[in-house]
């Protein structure tokens, strides 16, 4: 379980970063990524010449039981087709993917 989450978070990354760009768009090129890999926790830094940067870590929770699960927390920042930088801030738990960014509608409470 453990490995597997980062394995699975890295080969969406991958994905992410490879994919081809939009017909007229230049190819982005990544300029800085770290990542440190322990067995019960993870955290990576990306960033690309196109501006684009996505930092996350995830921690397993509860380790041994039969309520482990892993907590993410993290952000990406982009640039939007109207030239504004878009930051959505996120959680991932158990309560589900949370997030947060000035653009997004926010519940009623």
């Amino acid at each position: 379980m453990k490995y597997t989450v980062a394995i699975a978070a890295f080969a969406l990354l991958a994905i992410a970063v490879n994919a081809a760009p939009p017909a007229g768009q230049q190819e982005a090129h990544v300029v800085r990524f770290d990542s440190d890999v322990q067995p019960e926790s993870y955290k990576f830094a990306v960033e690309t010449s196109d501006g684009k940067s996505h930092q996350e870590e995830g921690q397993l929770k509860h380790v041994g039981t039969d309520h482990e699960a892993i907590a993410v927390r993290g952000f990406y920042t982009y640039l939007g087709d109207d030239g504004q930088t878009y930051t959505i801030n996120y959680v991932a738990d158990e309560n589900g993917y949370q997030p947060e960014g000035a653009h997004l509608p926010r519940a009623v409470q």
